[in-house]
């Protein structure tokens, strides 16, 4: 999760749609009182060699946050920002004025697209766990929580714009011209490693693995028009 001053953006990192690869690039546009959070350890080596803005000011920012409006929102001040938080619990800590003034954006994905690759991150050794096993087990469930759950507040979208990860090339950089980034962001290939020689998501659902996805990520597939 990123919050820019200089640019006045708030990015919020769902789960699975390349949000580590966006989150770095964005963070070479960050200054000292921008709030990064912390990723993986790989991916933040990753970060500091190619010299961008590595993670800061995630802790609770007393200019931000008292501590006595922190302790009464049960929050502990090293978990002021994280990796994946919600839309609401970001504005709840920062001043309704930057929220409300700020652009704010996600990234969402086709979710059978989303599930199979969601599949492969949990299921990295062989054997893996079969497909419709872990769709009943409930191991989908993690990308509704890190997904729509974190840009919805009270059931209503609550960033500016959700980009579609299978455009996301062309709507970052429609939104780093908005915001007036200098330069097009550079996307790393963060956490790639998992799926190599990746087959279309077709090839591998069955009818009942379908349907799963279907019935839960009904709000996806009705809010942006995906289909199998």
């Amino acid at each position: 999760m990123i919050i820019s001053h200089d640019y006045k953006f708030i990015f919020i990192k769902t789960n699975k749609t390349a949000g580590t690869s966006v989150e770095i690039a964005l963070s070479k546009f960050c200054g000292p009182d921008d709030i990064v959070t912390p990723i993986s350890g790989n991916d933040e080596a990753q970060r500091k060699e190619m010299g961008y803005t590595g993670a800061q000011n995630y802790q609770a920012e007393r200019r931000l946050l008292p501590r006595r409006i922190s302790s009464l929102l049960g929050m502990s001040e090293k978990k002021a920002f994280f990796n994946h938080i919600s839309a609401g619990r970001i504005r709840a800590q920062i001043p309704r004025e930057t929220w409300d003034s700020y652009f704010k954006f996600c990234i969402e994905r086709n979710p059978w697209d989303r599930a199979i690759s969601g599949y492969f991150w949990k299921n990295r050794k062989e054997p893996r766990q079969p497909l419709i096993e872990w769709l009943k087990n409930g191991g989908h469930k993690v990308l509704q929580e890190r997904g729509r759950d974190l840009y919805l507040i009270d059931g209503d979208i609550a960033v500016d714009r959700v980009i579609r990860y299978e455009n996301l090339s062309d709507e970052l950089e429609e939104i780093r011209l908005n915001l007036g980034l200098p330069e097009p962001l550079e996307l790393p290939n963060a956490k790639s490693s998992s799926r190599k020689g990746a087959r279309d998501y077709r090839e591998i659902f069955g009818e009942e693995e379908r349907r799963i996805v279907e019935r839960d990520f009904a709000f996806e597939i009705a809010t942006f028009g995906y289909s199998f």
